[in-house]
């Protein structure tokens, strides 16, 4: 053993260039310059409350005609949109009964709009379309465009709801267990597919749409990953604020599931916008040495070292003040 531990003692470092290209490849994308860009790019985008719009949008905008559309829909097949919410998430007990309670109609009452409250139905998603709008010209710094670019909204609208159309065909299919993790992956390139085109058709196509690869593959990937987390932690949330709140727990549970994902799409948002500027610095030829990423990450680790023993002299003198305690 004494022979093993000098051989690994006296075994020189590793050099940088000796590293795989996977590891070379992740620890240049992960290294604290870059993650501190993203950063940056997420507090100038004021992240966290551009994530409350969407989510406060989409609910005000996209819930309500998603309940009557899938009351349309619920006709034919025997379902609706709570029925989906109890199934995707596998919920049971006080959990689904607010669902199911907070979703059914009034007694006595006709899940129908007529042509104003239809009109308006359309003017709030709409108003979500723009709020998503808002999200890919802060990031990209383009000039607004406002209720200008409605028809473009409008139509990709129309994508997003044949997009969850497609989600819940998938999720209804490959129902692989509580995790879903095919249906997850499955899911991710459609995810990918319909944020590049809608940051394209929403902008009004002034950011081309391989300027929004990036993004796409990052907000379908981390996406899907939330996906699965969701259906670890979204059930417990849903039986834990209904306890607590009774029926409106199962709203405060959809604003909190809703926040967390635009959270995802909004931290995408950024760390595309940085991901395409690094490549497009990359093709110009100003791409940084290996020297300097090495030295980046030697500086974190030389930290980490340095913390980690002093964390450890403090334990040490404590452990030895408490022994010659009387």
């Amino acid at each position: 053993m004494g022979v093993l531990h000098e051989n690994r003692r006296s075994r020189p470092p590793r050099r940088w260039a000796d590293r795989g290209p996977f590891v070379k490849t992740l620890t240049f994308w992960l290294r604290p310059a870059f993650a501190l860009r993203v950063l940056g790019r997420f507090q100038r985008i004021a992240g966290f409350d551009r994530a409350i719009a969407l989510a406060s949008s989409a609910l005000t905008g996209l819930l309500p005609m998603a309940l009557i559309f899938g009351a349309v829909i619920g006709r034919a097949r025997g379902s609706d949109v709570a029925d989906w919410i109890v199934e995707r998430y596998d919920l049971s007990g006080g959990g689904a009964q607010a669902v199911e309670e907070a979703f059914a109609p009034a007694d006595g009452t006709e899940t129908s709009v007529g042509l104003i409250g239809a009109l308006f139905l359309l003017l709030a998603a709409l108003s979500f379309t723009r709020t998503v709008q808002r999200l890919f010209e802060q990031t990209w710094e383009l000039k607004p465009l406002g209720i200008r670019n409605s028809a473009n909204g409008l139509r990709w609208l129309l994508a997003l709801f044949a997009y969850a159309a497609a989600v819940a065909a998938v999720h209804a299919i490959l129902d692989g267990g509580r995790l879903g993790l095919g249906a997850a992956l499955l899911v991710v390139p459609l995810t990918g597919a319909l944020l590049i085109w809608g940051g394209h058709q929403l902008t009004a196509k002034r950011i081309d749409w391989h300027h929004l690869v990036p993004f796409g593959v990052i907000a379908g990937v981390l996406s899907g990953v939330y996906s699965v987390g969701a259906s670890l932690y979204v059930p417990h949330q849903f039986s834990s604020f209904a306890d607590r709140y009774g029926v409106i727990g199962a709203v405060l549970a959809i604003i909190s599931t809703l926040f967390s994902l635009m959270v995802v799409i909004v931290v995408s948002a950024a760390a595309g916008r940085e991901v395409h500027d690094e490549l497009d610095r990359i093709r110009r030829g100003d791409r940084p040495a290996d020297d300097e990423v090495r030295r980046e990450w030697d500086a974190i680790a030389a930290d980490a070292r340095s913390r980690w023993r002093a964390v450890r002299e403090r334990t040490e003198r404590r452990r030895g003040t408490d022994g010659t305690a009387p």
